[in-house]
Formats: C-alpha cells, sequence, structure tokens
C-alpha cells in the first residue's frame, strides 16, 4: 500500500526550498520527485533582515510567513503536477519552515521556523505538519539537529560504522555506529559564512567548486582565533545558527587588512577544521562518511577534508540511495510520518532532551 508524503526543507543558507515527494510502503522508503523553487532576493533579504532585532519585527514575521507558505504551496504543486498525484492521495507535508532565531537555551530556550501551517493546508488541501523543534526543547533538548533519527532509519549499516556529514549553512554530523546510541550534533559554519563573505565582495551568492577560496592561502592567525571560539570546545549535545556565526563575528575577529581571498580560504579552512575535528575527537573508529548539502558539491571543501582525514573513506549520500540536495527534505517527510503515526521523532542522545517524544504541529486539511 502507497503512503505518500511531501517533505519540505528551506535551510540556514537561505537559497530556497527544496521540496520532495516520498512513498513510505512497508518498511521501505523511495524517493518518487523532487522540486527546488530558489528565493529571489528581496525575500531572502527579508529573511536576513529578521535574524537580528529590528522595527515591526512581528508584523514582517507574519507577512513573511505567509509569502513563504504561498511558495512552499507551489513547490507542492509542481510535485504533485509532475507525478500525476492528487492532493487527497497525499498523506501529510511535513514543512520545517524558514528558521530565523535558534535559540536553546536550558529553560527559557525557543526555535523559530517560519510558516503559516494553516494557510499551507488551506492552498493545498493537504494535512500540515510544521513546528518540530520546540517539543524537543520544551523537552531539555537542543531542537536540533533532527535529521540523525531520519539517517539512521535509512543510512544505517549493521556492520559499518558510518557518519553522515550534512554541510549546509550549518555544518552537523551523525553517527550511526554497529551498536549503541546515535549521536550527533552541529559542528559548527558549514557554507553560511562562505556564502555571505562572497556575496560581499564579489557579488555571487556562492563560490562554486570553492575556487576563490582555493585561489587564496589560510591564514594561519585568523583560523586559530576562529577556531578558539568557545563553541567549538563546548561538548555535545549541542547546536548553533547565524545568531552566533554571523558576517558581525567574523569582522569582530578581523585586523582589516587582510585579502577577501584568503579570508575565503581561511573560512572554508573553519568548516573544514571543525568537521575534521569533530570526526577525530568523537568517532575515531568511523571509517566511512557520507556527505549531503550544498557543501557537498564544493570540490576545494572535499579535497581538504580528506587531507585532513586521509584514512577515511569520503563519498557522497547518493551512493546510499539519496541524492545530496534531498537528504534534509527527505528527514521532515519522514518526520511527518513519525508524527501522523503518534511515533517519536527526535533522540535524546543527539538532542539532549529528558526523553523521546512525538514532535510537530498538525494542521488537519
Amino acid at each position: 500500500m502507497k503512503r505518500y508524503y511531501i517533505g519540505i526543507m528551506s535551510g540556514t543558507s537561505l537559497d530556497g526550498v527544496d521540496a520532495v515527494l516520498v512513498n513510505f510502503s512497508g518498511s521501505s522508503f523511495s524517493l518518487q520527485h523532487t522540486s527546488y523553487l530558489p528565493y529571489d532576493q528581496s525575500l531572502q533579504s527579508a529573511l536576513l533582515g529578521l535574524n537580528q532585532c529590528g522595527e515591526n519585527e512581528l508584523h514582517r514575521a507574519a507577512l513573511l510567513s505567509n509569502r513563504l507558505s504561498a511558495l512552499y504551496a507551489q513547490a507542492v504543486t509542481h510535485l504533485l503536477e509532475e507525478s500525476m498525484i492528487n492532493p487527497e492521495e497525499i498523506t501529510a507535508i511535513g514543512c520545517h519552515g524558514q528558521t530565523v532565531r535558534h535559540c536553546p537555551q536550558p529553560e527559557s530556550g525557543y526555535s523559530i521556523q517560519l510558516v503559516n501551517g494553516a494557510l499551507l493546508t488551506e492552498l493545498t488541501g493537504i494535512t500540515v505538519v510544521t513546528d518540530f523543534r520546540n517539543r524537543d526543547i520544551a523537552a531539555g533538548g537542543q531542537g536540533a539537529p533532527l535529521v540523525p533519527a531520519f539517517h539512521h532509519e535509512i543510512f544505517a549499516h549493521r556492520d559499518i560504522h558510518r557518519l553522515i556529514i550534512n554541510i549546509g549553512g550549518i555544518a552537523n554530523i551523525t553517527s550511526l555506529p554497529i551498536s549503541g546510541y546515535v549521536s550527533g550534533f552541529d559542528c559548527g559554519p558549514g557554507n553560511m559564512l562562505m556564502d555571505a563573505w562572497c556575496l560581499k565582495h564579489t557579488g555571487m551568492a556562492y563560490d562554486h567548486n570553492g575556487s576563490w577560496a582555493a585561489s587564496g592561502r589560510v591564514i594561519d592567525n585568523l583560523l586559530q582565533h576562529l577556531l578558539s571560539f568557545p563553541y567549538f570546545s563546548q561538548l555535545p549535545p549541542k547546536s548553533t545558527g547565524r545568531e552566533m556565526f554571523g558576517l558581525d563575528w567574523l569582522q569582530s575577529c578581523l585586523a582589516g587588512n587582510e585579502a577577501a581571498r584568503d579570508v575565503q580560504s581561511t573560512l572554508l579552512q573553519l568548516t573544514v577544521q571543525t568537521i575534521a575535528d569533530s570526526v577525530q575527537t568523537c568517532y575515531p573508529t568511523a571509517r566511512e562518511l557520507y556527505l549531503c548539502g550544498g557543501g557537498a558539491h564544493n570540490s576545494a571543501l572535499i579535497d581538504r577534508l580528506q587531507q585532513e582525514l586521509p584514512d577515511r573513506s569520503i563519498n557522497r549520500t547518493d551512493a546510499l540511495g539519496i541524492g545530496v540536495d534531498w537528504v534534509e527534505a527527505c528527514a521532515f517527510s519522514w518526520l511527518a510520518q513519525q508524527t501522523m503515526e503518534r511515533a517519536p521523532g527526535n533522540l535524546p542522545a543527539v538532542t539532549g532532551a529528558a526523553g523521546s517524544r512525538v514532535l510537530g504541529a498538525v494542521y488537519p486539511a
């Protein structure tokens, strides 16, 4: 019996909407169709502006939630048209929403993802599941990362200790051991700082294949200064976002006379080094690494990571059956299924929550 779900992800990179149609039949998982809709510059700028305090934030956030929901609905329409499936055949949409604040401090923690679930249900005629993070935070967890539970469900191997490394705006790692607990955490910046620096100095949204970074040199004293930031030595569970690693943070670490391409090269090395340090410190026995997210397209990043981890194989999740651009959207389709079946979606060993919890808020069709 086919059970169709749609997963929608828009991540910290603020580049656009990834959407997938998947089929959960019995214990099997099948990715059916994919859709990507880029953010236009005005939407991207407006969302970026909400990552910091500003005037009339509540009004701006509400309007952006509606605007995003209309874009999410367009992605759903594309998927249904491609697959020739009616909305009535979709069990639910799992929509992560667009994170604008992630502050999971103990007792007063919260995480805000913009999406109007009620509007998305009205626009699509499909049940929507949103707000996945806050139940975990209410239970004392970080609310992130949430994808390790999906990684375990789809990518685990009974005889091989694998690591899944998602390099989006933030880089995070999932450990899938042969036995014992699944674990994972945010390593630090992924593409976020590199993209912001590249846009500022070249006008390009990102550094294609890391070629600009490769043309520069690593500024060793700057790299060591960046690596001394307390987050990197903090023990898991931990998660982070733009609040901690934005351009303001980077600017505060610069002398002001650095060549822009050398800073870019240093930022690339920061991403590589924090991933490699996480692997070597926390998972020394793991020998198979699988990359996903936008950073998996960055050949300079992959080359440097392999240099830092010469005794480990580094591949992309394509080799495991899901393309690097679609893993997170697939994860939120799976999390929606967990919610609809009243099954837990978090892993307390990853997030630090007091226990397993059913995640998400449901807007029935």
